[in-house]
């Protein structure tokens, strides 16, 4: 057997361990790794197992390692791990979190559940996370923290300096302290940098900041994060309808954020939010929904075509060369709608800019779809030998590249004010509408062209060619 020597353990050697790879799987052993390792570490391991490991990785665990743990798993795993865990027990191993750990695991409990654990806690502490949890989860009173300091404008730093060694300890990710009024309405900004190294006599007045705007409660989490990274702020406060100081966020809190939005949209665009090892019945259950819904459009193109079954039967080509329209459109609305959906989390589009970018995209898909065309109408005019259908799927081509173009734009933007992820829906929704485009425009000319050249049938190039015979046969037996 392998021996590992006392040090700091990675998730992939405590993987390895456990399914017995390149370390025999000791109990002992995984204990040791475990010791050796930081909670965000564990939690990576826990869900990079399969169920029944995970079970087993998880009863090796100390109570008093829990809860750090579980503050770190996403939300499914986190859901899944805590409802086998009795109230009481949950308690404790929460108990030691800060605060807005603590508010993130109470937000996923059942009403019930939360009531028990809130009941249990100390009236102070219960009071701090009842704040919390009055603001939505996504919102920056449901991210903000409870823990500040505050001074008044009128106190001079070497009061501050006292105040602040009477403390046991600062709040993590303290970089400033902030200035309140009688009444507690946010003033301003006190760095830590300028206490330090400022003249122990001067106001706190003297040296506060005012610039930075503090963050209403109702703000949503995507604009707080925005913030953060347009400022490179470490934290700031959050203030409630009346100016209050009621909070701050850390930037902690912010790249949980960022990393779940990023963790949304990369499932959403396959229309799936589920633990990448989920049992199969909960793996099915997520993803039946937007399989459906995909069946459903999936016939409505169907039914487009259906409409010119008898055209398709008299001429084979169109049958072959349908899916190649069909394709392509489904790949340029989806590129369109990429954008589109980054530009609308980023906070990137506008109504002042949404204009230029719907032309912008219109042009790349004249272009591509000119370029495009060209090609397949030479490949389609080599192998099947007729400049007609070589010709129709050219300008299908063009039309199609074009509505997906406008459907990648405008659809995210209805499904928002619909209220719904255009991450999940965009896809399903911009795929059947270039499918049916590229569908019906490309037969729909087929007929069209069919119905004219039957017109001309006097002339004795058009009487010859044998595609115009089985069409005009087409329209006698219709």
């Amino acid at each position: 057997m392998n021996k590992i020597s006392p040090r700091y353990f990675s998730s992939e050697e405590l993987l390895k361990s456990i399914q017995g790879q390149d370390v025999e799987p000791s109990i002992n052993q995984i204990k040791r790794i475990l010791s050796g390792m930081h909670p965000s570490e564990v939690a990576h391991s826990l869900e990079s197992l399969p169920p029944m490991e995970r079970k087993f990785l998880w009863s090796l665990i100390d109570t008093q390692d829990e809860g750090e743990i579980i503050a770190e798993l996403h939300d499914e795993i986190q859901q899944e791990l805590i409802s086998k865990i009795s109230p009481e027990e949950l308690i404790t191993i929460i108990s030691h979190l800060e605060l807005d750990e603590i508010v993130d695991i109470l937000q996923v409990l059942p009403e019930q559940k939360t009531e028990n654990i809130l009941s249990a806690m100390s009236r102070r502490d219960r009071q701090r996370i009842k704040e919390v949890l009055e603001y939505p989860e996504d919102s920056a009173g449901g991210l903000m923290n409870t823990d500040i300091i505050s001074v008044r404008p009128k106190h001079n730093l070497e009061v501050v300096m006292r105040y602040l060694r009477a403390q046991r300890e600062l709040p993590k990710n303290t970089d400033q302290i902030f200035v309140v009024s009688r009444e507690n309405k946010f003033l301003g900004s006190l760095p830590i940098s300028s206490i330090l190294v400022s003249d122990p006599s001067l106001n706190v007045r003297e040296l506060m900041e005012t610039e930075i705007k503090p963050l209403e409660a109702t703000l949503d989490d995507k604009n707080v994060s925005r913030l953060f990274e347009q400022n490179d702020w470490l934290s700031a406060p959050v203030i409630d309808d009346q100016s209050k100081l009621i909070g701050r966020i850390t930037i902690d809190d912010v790249v949980d954020v960022i990393m779940e939005d990023a963790d949304q949209n990369f499932l959403g665009m396959a229309g799936v939010a589920e633990d990448t090892f989920a049992a199969p019945a909960r793996a099915a259950r997520s993803r039946i929904l937007w399989l459906s819904i995909n069946l459903l459009t999936a016939f409505i193109a169907s039914m487009t075509i259906s409409l010119f079954q008898t055209t398709i039967d008299k001429i084979v080509y169109l049958a072959i060369l349908m899916p190649i329209v069909a394709s392509m459109g489904g790949v340029a609305g989806t590129q369109t709608l990429t954008i589109m959906i980054r530009g609308l989390t980023l906070q990137q589009i506008n109504k002042s800019n949404l204009k230029w970018l719907y032309k912008r995209e219109v042009a790349v898909s004249i272009l591509n779809g000119i370029f495009l065309s060209i090609m397949v109408g030479g490949v389609t005019y080599f192998w099947f030998g007729d400049a007609i259908i070589a010709s129709l799927i050219c300008v299908a081509m063009v039309v199609n590249l074009i509505s997906s173009a406008i459907a990648g734009i405008f659809i995210p933007i209805i499904l928002r004010k619909f209220n719904q992820d255009p991450a999940i829906a965009g896809s399903v929704v911009v795929t059947t509408i270039t499918d049916v485009i590229g569908f019906f425009s490309f037969l729909l000319e087929n007929v069209c062209d069919t119905l004219s050249l039957i017109d001309v049938s006097g002339c004795s190039i058009l009487e010859n060619s044998s595609f115009i015979r089985t069409l005009t046969s087409f329209e006698e037996s219709g």
